[in-house]
Formats: C-alpha cells, structure tokens, sequence
C-alpha cells in the first residue's frame, strides 16, 4: 500500500511530567526523532488519548487486559487474533478490527505483538499475511512476547527489511498485573521507537528498561523467568516436606512470607496450592517454555544451570499430568505425584 509523503509529520516525542521514573540502562536524554502520524494528548486525569494507531496482535491471558487498558486510555486500538471470538469484549469497547496481522500493520502506525511462543511470534510477524507484509517506513513493531534472542533478531531482520523500526519489549508479571497496568517492560531495539512507544508502555505497565540492542530484552526476560521457575519449584518442596513432617502448610506460608526470602509469588500462590488449586494466572507450559529457551541461552555461552535444569525436568512431569494449562504453580503436584508412587 503507497503512502503519500504529507501523511508523515516528524516529531520527537517528549514524554509528559505525569509518568513514572524509568530505569535504563543507558542515558535516555537523547530523543531520537522518530517519523510518525501524530502525537499524544494526555489529560488532566492523567489518561492519555492518542491519535496515533496502534495495533495489537494476540488476545490471550496478558494481551486482551493490555489491549483494554489501551483502550480504556483513549487509544486508537485495532486487534486481531486466531480466535475472532476473542476480539469481540474489545470490538464492544471501542476497538477496531481486521483479519490478518498483515492488515493490522498497514492500518496502523505502531503495532504491538504478545503471542504465547517463538513459533507462533515468526509466523504472526514473518508468514503469509502476516505484520512484515503491511510495514513501511514511518512504522514501528513492538514484539512484547517472550522468545529467545535468536527469534527476536530473525522478527527483528523482517521488519527493518522494510524500512519499518522494531522494538522487542517482553514484559515481566502475569494476569492481575497486566489487568492492573502493573507490568514491567524490558525493551531492546530502535531507541527512537522505544521514545515513540513510551507513553503506550506507561499505560500498560508501571516501569519500563531500555536494555541496547535486540536480545537484550529476551534474554533479561528468560533470566528473570528462570529464576520465577526455579523459586517456585523449590517452594513446592518446601510446602510438601513441611507436611511431611507435620508442619502446617499455611503457617509455613505465612512464615516465608515475612523472613527475609519473602517474594509477593509465595503469598500470593501459596494459599491456593496447599487447596490444591491453580487458577491460571501464568501457564506451566509457558513457564516450562521459558525454562527450556533459559537452558539454551545458557548452553550457548557454557554457563552451568544445574538448579534451573532440574526445575525444568519438575515442569515437564508436571505437563506430562495434563497440568499445562494450568497455573505454572501446579509444578506441585509433579512432587505430589513422586511422592505417592
């Protein structure tokens, strides 16, 4: 699709007073100009409302709360998904829609993608119909899903092949923080796009890092998901050898949560594991996901994770008890299961 040349204004964005301290790994002083439709207003409540349209790809567990808080902000927002039916509480608020992510990326100036794995990241942004297919210059695409760094640069390569700017951002937090506009971004790419995005990220999250070049943000992603998973399986252990030996479960809870090991994760997760329930907030196949793409970051530069790996293993029995849509807490009942046979 031709764009004529008067469609573009440049601007260098400057973000409003109201948003949050941003850590960064470098100085962000320096505003690259980034070539773009419109600016953003932003109201005395604090909303903003943007004129700028954005597109939003994948509506699953984090992106269908990030997609609404977009719009809730005032956005121009346009989604797809696989699943049609998964626009339809969007469309009813507001949001636009269109049937491929190629359409999405030629209808708006900067496009945000949350899918659930590496394959399906490629196949939205690189296959037939898909968002490298509508970029042109003046666009942005922020991949915020979490992959590894070689999918991130392959994604990376497609879109800058068209002139467009690409941004990786995956976020750390799951379903309540995406909900609650409390996630945190860890970008890594086009620093202009990075200014250009800002204001849409403070809607969507409380903080964001600018983390250099592309596979920074993934591999940041992968180390912090690592950990996640490894904390959680050693807790699993924790809660089951305390009652083992006679311990009550919510007093062990309760006694992690306020030494100096505390982590919101065992507060929060803890009372509905000892009930053997897992609401899912985060998937344990993502998090087995994650471990695994971990352990190959790990292999390619010789670093031994031997904690990790066998957390990894946990995570796979867990699945192999049909317990991958479940929340990634669940890895509990992998032990459950050792335990009794």
């Amino acid at each position: 699709m031709k764009l004529s040349m008067s469609m573009f204004s440049s601007f260098c964005p400057q973000l409003p007073c109201h948003f949050r301290a941003i850590p960064t790994s470098s100085s962000s002083l320096t505003k690259p100009c980034f070539r773009a439709f419109s600016t953003t207003t932003v109201r005395a409540d604090g909303s903003s409302s943007s004129s700028t349209r954005v597109g939003f790809l994948g509506l699953g567990i984090m992106g269908t709360p990030m997609a609404h808080n977009l719009i809730k902000a005032g956005c121009d927002v346009t989604v797809w998904n696989r699943t049609k039916s998964k626009c339809d509480t969007l469309i009813s608020l507001g949001a636009k829609y269109k049937p491929s992510p190629k359409e999405v990326a030629d209808a708006c100036d900067v496009t945000f993608a949350m899918l659930a794995d590496p394959e399906s990241a490629v196949e939205v942004a690189c296959g037939k119909h898909g968002a490298a297919s509508g970029m042109v210059p003046g666009k942005g695409y922020v991949d915020i899903s979490t992959v590894d760094g070689g999918t991130s640069k392959l994604i990376s390569g497609h879109i800058k092949d068209t002139g467009a700017l690409f941004l990786e951002a995956p976020v750390s937090g799951s379903k309540k923080p995406a909900e609650d506009g409390q996630l945190i971004f860890l970008t890594a790419g086009d620093k202009s796009l990075y200014e250009t995005a800002a204001p849409f990220l403070d809607i969507m999250g409380k903080s964001r890092f600018y983390l250099g070049d592309v596979g920074n943000g993934a591999a940041m992603k992968l180390v912090v998901n690592m950990i996640m998973g490894s904390m959680m399986a050693t807790f699993s252990e924790g809660i089951l050898l305390g009652e083992k030996v006679g311990l009550d479960p919510n007093t062990i809870v309760e006694v992690v949560s306020q030494g100096a090991i505390s982590a919101p994760m065992y507060s929060m997760k803890g009372p509905s594991m000892i009930k053997s329930l897992y609401p899912t907030a985060f998937p344990l196949k993502h998090q087995q996901k994650d471990l695994r793409l971990a352990l190959g970051l790990a292999e390619s530069v010789s670093q031994p994770t031997p904690i990790a790996a066998a957390a990894n293993e946990l995570y796979k029995v867990a699945k192999s008890h049909g317990l991958s849509d479940s929340d990634f807490s669940a890895v509990i009942e992998a032990l459950r299961v050792k335990l009794q046979s």
